[in-house]
């Protein structure tokens, strides 16, 4: 039972990495205990996203006579919204198994645990014991689950983690999210939108903290807009789940405030999975939860490779892609460059949609860049007005002395596919001017772009 390389974990770093191996004439085999797909597929990325269509369809119709149209008796049928968003993750994963055997890759199903020598054990649901061994690598993709806080116990019911929230039974009246990262915004503005009373309770000064500040400010005032609470300085010291419902505990600056709500969705970020998996017995170097690799994810044990949510970067699903890509063309004896962490996109699926690359005004403030900085707002874009879609803005940040595209912030509708242009444009090393000259399509949104490099160059036409 050899193999060149063996990958535990299928999720989007996971499946890409054997993928590719397979492309590369490697045996490949892939451990994996549930779904094809990992988290991503099947309980983040993609269904969070059928959701959420079904939510911007809803606001939509909601706001039909804002078109012309008339609309009557609408209604949203959750069980239906969930039914739907459950059968895109089901047709990914499947999309997944034909992958596999499209490139003749075996699928190990069970637990895995690496083992010294570059072996694999792998325990299946009846608790057989395999051992595989890999003549190349031993690569590990295991990926996170949602993070427990001590004053946050998740029980499934009353206090839920994102699972939980892809697929609850009925739909509550009233729900405090806790965390406004990219899970806590995109679940409260779908449950917002669908009629729940939404209170979202933020730790740090803005929501979306790792955005620009200007655009979780935007953010904030288009929540506010949609009837949400937003709840920044604030922390949840506990939760009362005795009753009915909860009773929610706050300590905000101004001091202590109880919020009664029907669910608590716990959106405090992730924690990875590390434990148990053998990395100990076999001497991989941990540090903080993350396994320890190189530029290329070899780990201090030669032979052993980790990529994804476990090592120290971005855990985003485009990231562990990239990262296994790279990892298995190293091995393969390829020349590859190690990945630029910093021309990764984010992106946040909420309405306004939010994206980002690259550098926010305060951190190249800090790094003593001067600075030439531009925004365009949607309120000015002829097609944004159009689709009455005016809120947010594109902001891009220019270092003065260069003209080095040093970051970009966008919030708005279908800022998450315009990002990518500007992670080729860093890629490329195009200076601002360049961009300026670069033709843009009207209208279309995306030629906010060119405007607001132009605003940074006192050169914009539109405002």
């Amino acid at each position: 039972m050899s193999y060149d390389i063996i990958v535990i974990g299928s999720g989007p770093g996971g499946y890409v990495t054997a993928i590719r191996a397979s492309q590369l004439g490697m045996k490949v085999a892939v451990v994996e205990r549930a779904e094809l797909g990992g988290i991503c597929l099947n309980w983040g990325c993609i269904p969070t996203k059928a959701l959420l269509k079904s939510a911007n369809v809803f606001e939509y119709i909601k706001h039909a006579a804002d078109y012309g149209i008339n609309v009557k008796e609408a209604g949203a049928d959750f069980t239906g919204i969930v039914k739907r968003s459950r059968g895109v993750a089901d047709k990914m994963s499947n999309g997944v198994t034909f992958l596999m055997k499209k490139n003749k890759i075996d699928i190990l199903k069970g637990t895995g645990k690496v083992k010294a020598g570059k072996k694999v054990e792998v325990t299946d649901d009846k608790g057989a014991k395999t051992e595989y061994a890999a003549a190349k690598a031993v690569i590990v993709a295991t990926g996170a689950r949602s993070r427990q806080l001590p004053n946050l116990p998740q029980d499934g019911k009353k206090i839920i983690g994102y699972r939980e929230a892809l697929v609850l039974p009925s739909l509550p009246k009233k729900m405090v999210v806790v965390g406004s990262g990219a899970i806590g915004v995109e679940f409260a503005y779908f449950y917002n939108t669908l009629g729940v009373d939404v209170t979202v309770v933020e730790y740090m000064p803005n929501i979306v903290p790792v955005e620009d500040e200007e655009v979780s400010k935007q953010l904030e005032r288009s929540f506010k807009k949609q009837g949400m609470k937003i709840m920044v300085e604030s922390s949840v010291e506990s939760v009362d789940t005795k009753g009915k419902g909860c009773v929610v505990n706050i300590k905000t600056k101004a001091g202590q405030e109880k919020i009664e709500c029907d669910i608590v969705l716990s959106a405090v970020g992730i924690e990875t999975n590390i434990a148990g998996i053998g990395l100990e017995d076999v001497g991989i170097a941990t540090d903080k939860g993350k396994v320890l690799v190189n530029d290329f994810y070899q780990t201090n044990i030669p032979g052993y490779y980790a990529i994804g949510d476990i090592v120290k970067g971005p855990a985003l699903a485009h990231v562990a892609s990239a990262e296994g890509i790279i990892c298995v063309e190293k091995i393969a004896g390829m020349h590859v460059e190690p990945l630029d962490y910093g021309n990764i996109p984010g992106c946040t699926y909420c309405s306004p949609e939010v994206a980002s690359v690259g550098m926010t005004e305060k951190a190249a403030k800090d790094a003593g860049y001067t600075l030439k900085i531009g925004k365009f707002p949607f309120s000015a874009s002829g097609k944004a007005s159009a689709a009455g879609a005016n809120d947010g803005f594109i902001k891009l940040i220019f270092d003065a002395k260069y003209g080095e595209l040093l970051g970009a912030h966008m919030i708005g509708m279908n800022v998450t596919e315009m990002i990518a242009e500007i992670v080729a444009i860093r890629k490329l090393e195009i200076i601002g001017y360049e961009l300026i000259k670069t033709v843009h399509p009207h209208p279309t949104l995306s030629e906010a772009i060119m405007e607001a490099a132009a605003a940074a160059y006192g050169e914009v036409i539109h405002l």
